[in-house]
């Protein structure tokens, strides 16, 4: 949890379920390595949004892992180390309080930011200045024991106008791949 010293405001939002969903996505062997259907799925998202970058995040008490992970220019997911300062950046692992789908798993519900600057909660968060992050897309993965178990995500240095479509986009996308964890949780993967 994290707090702005100039407003007092909440940045990231207490996350009471997440030891919980510690104990779930390990039973699902999910959020400690990346998996190949989710990189495909991070690369299909990015080609229907038409957005830059594509995440699918599980996120626990202290770090998000991006167990899909797709970004410009690849023909597949790659890693770009944070640590580097040759523009955007996105690698596997971050900090819970980086970035905006702490916020969706919390709420539960989807998150459309068009530009994040017009959002003073938002506008703050580490992700604007350290990796250029101005839209972001995204839905909670809600599975058949009611558990939030992550997000799927698309991001952009630039603003977007994702609109009702791109909210609508990322709900129904976020259905399909808990349809896919359920399937891998039955063929015992």
């Amino acid at each position: 949890m994290s707090f702005d010293p100039t407003s007092h405001l909440l940045l990231t939002p207490e996350d009471t379920e997440a030891p919980n969903r510690v104990v779930r996505l390990r039973e699902l062997g999910l959020g400690e390595a990346p998996v190949p259907e989710f990189d495909d799925f991070a690369r299909h998202l990015a080609r229907v949004t038409g957005a830059p970058y594509a995440m699918v995040n599980f996120i626990e008490e202290d770090q998000q892992y991006f167990a899909g992970l797709y970004a410009p220019g690849a023909d597949q997911a790659v890693e770009l180390d944070p640590s580097s300062n040759a523009g955007a950046s996105v690698g596997r692992v971050m900090a819970r309080d980086h970035g905006y789908c702490p916020h969706v798993i919390v709420r539960r519900k989807a998150l459309v930011l068009e530009d994040v600057c017009d959002y003073p909660r938002f506008a703050g968060n580490p992700v604007v200045d350290e990796i250029g992050i101005r839209s972001y897309l995204g839905a909670p993965l809600i599975d058949r024991t009611g558990m939030a178990l992550g997000t799927v995500c698309v991001v952009d240095q630039e603003p977007r106008p994702w609109g009702r479509q791109g909210l609508e986009t990322i709900k129904s996308m976020a259905a399909d791949l808990v349809e896919q964890i359920h399937r891998r949780e039955h063929q015992g993967l």
